[in-house]
C-alpha cells in the first residue's frame, strides 16, 4: 500500500512538473519591456475636421422597423452634406449608387490596374437614439474642442449629456449617436482620402469605400446588393476593412493586464426563433394542471440549462496564445496545457459573459407574448430566442438543439429575422492583417495585437463573395463604460480617439503597398 502511494505522489510530482515546464517554454505573446511603457500616439484634429465630423452627426439617419422600411430623406440629406463637405474627395473618385441609393461606392482608381483593389466599409445609418433624458439641452450648438477631456465615467450613463443629434464638440470629445458605430469611421475615412489627395498622393491599386444604408437591420439592401454588384463585374479585393474589433484599454479584459488591440477575423451567425408553445385556455379560476405559459417556461429553462456546449475553435486558441502571456500564471497553465485542462479552462470561461460568447453558440432569451388579462389564460404563449452561432457550428445544429428542446410539448417554431451562418476565418498571413497589425503598433506602441472573434454582426461577412481576406477592426481605444455606450445613451468618442482614426486610415492607404 505505502509503494502504490509512494507510486501515486511520484506520478503527481511528474504531472505538476510537466503542467510547469509547459507553461513556462508555451510561446506566448509577449510585449516588450519598452513598448509597455510607451504611449499611444496623440494625432491633433483641425477644427474644421471636427466642425464636419459634428455637422454629419446632426443628421438623424435612424434605421428602424423592417429591414430597409424607414425615412430615407436623411439619408439622401446626409450623402449631398458628404458631397459639400468632401469636395476633394468626390473630384477625385468615381461614384455610383446601388439598389435605388440604399448602396454606394466610391473608387479611387489607383496607378496600377493588375493590382486586386482594397475596399473600406462604412453604414451611414445609426440605431435610435432611446428615451433617456438629455442634460444640457439647450446646448445642441455648442463646439469647444480645445476644452480638456473630462473624467472618464464608470457606470453606465442614464442621461445624453448632450443631445443624441446634437453634434455636441465639449470636453474633448464629440457627442452624438453614430459617433462610434459607425460615422466616424465614415467621416475619418472621408478625412483621411481628402489629406491624401491635397498631398498629391496616387495609390498603387484601387481603393474602393461602399457605403451601406441599413446596416442596422440587416444590410440586406445595402451591402448585401453591393456586394453582388461587385461580384458581377468580376471584382476580387485583396483585403475588406470593416467594423469590428477595437483597442480595449487596461481593465477591460477580465485577467489580461495591458491594452488589446483585438482584429476581428470571423463573426458569428445569426438564428432568431419564434416559438408557439400551446396549451389550454380559459378563466384562471379553473387552470389546467400546467398552462401554456408553464409549458413555455419549462421549454426555455431547458434552454438556458443546457446549451450548446463550449469548445475551443483555431481562432479562440490563437487568441488565447497572444492574450495568454498577460494573464496570471493560474490562466497560462490552463492554455498552456488543454491537452489536459482543457474541461476546466472551458468552465472557468463559462463563467463569465463575453469570454464565454467566445466560445459557444449563445442563447439568448428576448422577447414573450402571452394573455393581456390578469385572469385569462392564453391557449397559446410565444417567445423567441436568439443564437449567435460559432464558427464550427451549423445552422442544422442550432435547428436540432431547438427541437430536443421542444420534445414533450405542442410547439411550432419559425425563423424570424434574416438567419445566416457563421463568417468564414480571415488568414493572418495575408497582406491586409499585416497592414492592420503594422499601423495598430504605430498608433499603439504598448498593445497586444490578436486574432478575435467578433461578436456582433456586421455588413462586412456579406463581402465573403469577393474576398478571403475580410477583417474587423476600429483603431479607438475604449474601456468597458465606453463599450456599453454604443447603441445606447451618451455615446461619444474622444477626439484623440478621432484623430487616431483618421491616422490609421491614411496610413493604410498610403502604405498598403510598401515593402513589408
Amino acid at each position: 500500500m505505502k509503494k502504490l502511494i509512494l507510486i501515486i505522489l511520484i506520478l503527481i510530482l511528474i504531472l505538476a512538473g510537466i503542467l510547469i515546464i509547459k507553461t513556462i517554454t508555451y510561446p506566448f505573446v509577449k510585449i516588450k519591456d519598452e513598448e509597455k511603457s510607451a504611449q499611444p500616439i496623440v494625432e491633433s484634429v483641425s477644427d474644421s475636421a471636427l466642425y464636419r465630423f459634428s455637422q454629419g452627426i446632426k443628421i438623424p439617419t435612424v434605421s428602424v422597423g423592417e429591414l430597409g422600411v424607414f425615412n430615407f430623406e436623411p439619408f439622401e440629406q446626409l450623402v449631398t452634406y458628404l458631397k459639400s463637405a468632401y469636395p476633394e474627395v468626390h473630384r477625385n473618385t468615381q461614384q455610383y449608387t446601388v439598389n435605388n441609393g440604399f448602396g454606394h461606392v466610391y473608387i479611387w482608381k489607383g496607378k496600377n490596374s493588375s493590382l486586386k483593389p482594397i475596399l473600406f466599409l462604412s453604414h451611414i445609418d445609426v440605431v435610435t437614439p432611446g428615451d433617456a433624458p438629455v442634460k444640457n439641452e439647450t446646448s445642441d450648438n455648442i463646439f469647444q474642442p480645445q476644452d480638456k477631456p473630462l473624467p472618464s465615467p464608470t457606470e453606465i450613463a442614464k442621461e445624453w449629456e448632450y443631445g443624441p443629434f446634437s453634434g455636441a464638440v465639449a470636453g474633448g470629445r464629440i457627442y452624438g449617436r453614430g459617433t462610434m458605430d459607425m460615422k466616424g469611421m465614415l467621416f475619418s475615412l472621408m478625412e483621411s482620402m481628402t489629406a491624401l489627395m491635397k498631398s498629391g498622393f496616387v495609390p498603387e491599386r484601387d481603393i474602393y469605400l461602399a457605403l451601406g444604408c441599413d446596416e442596422e437591420v440587416g444590410g440586406l439592401r445595402g451591402a448585401k446588393k453591393i456586394a453582388e454588384d461587385f461580384k458581377s463585374k468580376g471584382l476580387t479585393f485583396d483585403a475588406v476593412f470593416d467594423e469590428g474589433g477595437v483597442v480595449m484599454q487596461k481593465g477591460a479584459l477580465d485577467g489580461v493586464n495591458t491594452d488589446v488591440a483585438l482584429i476581428g477575423l470571423a463573426e458569428k451567425g445569426f438564428l432568431s426563433a419564434k416559438i408557439k408553445v400551446n396549451g389550454l385556455g380559459g378563466h384562471s379560476s379553473i387552470p389546467p394542471l400546467q398552462s401554456a405559459i408553464g409549458k413555455a417556461a419549462v421549454i426555455m429553462q431547458r434552454l438556458e440549462t443546457e446549451q450548446m456546449k463550449p469548445t475551443l475553435t483555431p481562432l479562440i486558441k490563437d487568441f488565447f496564445q497572444n492574450v495568454g502571456g498577460e494573464m496570471p500564471f493560474t490562466s497560462r497553465m490552463a492554455i498552456a496545457n488543454t491537452w489536459l485542462l482543457e474541461p476546466i479552462l472551458l468552465k472557468q470561461l463559462t463563467k463569465t459573459n463575453t469570454t464565454n460568447a467566445l466560445i459557444r453558440t449563445t442563447t439568448a432569451l428576448t422577447m414573450m407574448k402571452g394573455s393581456d388579462g390578469t385572469n385569462v389564460l392564453s391557449p397559446q404563449v410565444e417567445f423567441v430566442v436568439n443564437f449567435r452561432i460559432l464558427p464550427g457550428n451549423t445552422i442544422e445544429e442550432v435547428k436540432k438543439h431547438i427541437a430536443k428542446a421542444c420534445e414533450g410539448f405542442d410547439t411550432e417554431v419559425e425563423e424570424i429575422d434574416n438567419t445566416r451562418k457563421a463568417s468564414k476565418v480571415s488568414p493572418t498571413n495575408a497582406r491586409g492583417y499585416k497592414i492592420i497589425a503594422k499601423t495598430i503598433k504605430s498608433i499603439y506602441p504598448d498593445a497586444l495585437i490578436t486574432p478575435y472573434l467578433t461578436l456582433g454582426g456586421t455588413d462586412s461577412y456579406k463581402y465573403e463573395i469577393v474576398s478571403d481576406n475580410v477583417y474587423r477592426f476600429i483603431p479607438f481605444a475604449i474601456n468597458n463604460y465606453e463599450q456599453q455606450s454604443i447603441h445606447s445613451t451618451n455615446e461619444y468618442i474622444s477626439i484623440e480617439n478621432y484623430g487616431r482614426m483618421i491616422k490609421y486610415f491614411g496610413s493604410i492607404m498610403k502604405e498598403y503597398d510598401m515593402p513589408e
